[in-house]
């Protein structure tokens, strides 16, 4: 009887993944939507009650309510896209990882925020996710050596190059701060989220296998 083959195997289990990520990556949307939804129509106070608040000790719990919150329509509808894009590509190998590495993107994007944002400033928006998401796909591929994603992290950067302006104090309506420190989340998540492959052991080859000395 024929045994289904290891390549088939992975393949199959990766499709499985892939599906989950999709439906993950569909209830996020719209979950993100839904906030927004009841936020607009509050005036946006939801937003600034939730968003996080430059150096404000009673304002580090919105670290994590902030990415779930938007200033306006353009602004969600500015994120939707990438945060879709990129967070299946973060997703498709693993959803369990994927949150791992949104809870780490989520935290170092947050206290960047606090730590760095000037005085006085709410700050709202997932771009830090999407930027997170972006730089974990960008190394995941050389951290966990699997060529598909290398190509993948290599086509990514190249077709959004631009993103990396972002990065950079270039328009002061723009969390530069949390665009940098969850891109810098994300390439730390791609570190410690790594597949740790167990070495292999070598057996012993007949030819130099030592035989204990004679003592006769």
């Amino acid at each position: 009887m024929s045994g289904e083959s290891p390549a088939r195997s992975e393949a199959e289990a990766m499709i499985a993944e892939a599906k989950k990520a999709l439906w993950v990556m569909v209830g996020l949307l719209a979950v993100l939507w839904v906030v927004q939804i009841f936020n607009s129509l509050d005036g946006y106070d939801l937003g600034r009650d939730l968003g996080i608040e430059a150096r404000d000790p009673a304002s580090l719990p919105e670290i994590f309510s902030a990415p779930f919150m938007h200033s306006s329509w353009g602004h969600i509808e500015g994120n939707s896209g990438p945060l879709f894009v990129f967070g299946f590509l973060a997703a498709y190998r693993g959803v369990k990882k994927w949150l791992s590495v949104s809870l780490l993107i989520i935290v170092a994007s947050g206290l960047g925020v606090w730590f760095t944002s000037p005085s006085d400033s709410v700050t709202v928006g997932a771009s830090g996710l999407v930027f997170g998401y972006f730089g974990y796909i960008i190394v995941r591929g050389l951290f966990d050596r699997h060529p598909i994603d290398i190509v993948l992290g290599v086509v990514m950067a190249l077709c959004f190059a631009y993103q990396f302006t972002s990065l950079l104090p270039t328009d002061e309506r723009v969390s530069w701060q949390g665009h940098l420190f969850g891109f810098a989340g994300g390439i730390i998540g791609g570190w410690l989220f790594r597949d740790r492959k167990p070495k292999s052991v070598a057996t012993p080859d007949a030819a130099t296998t030592l035989l204990p000395k004679d003592l006769g």
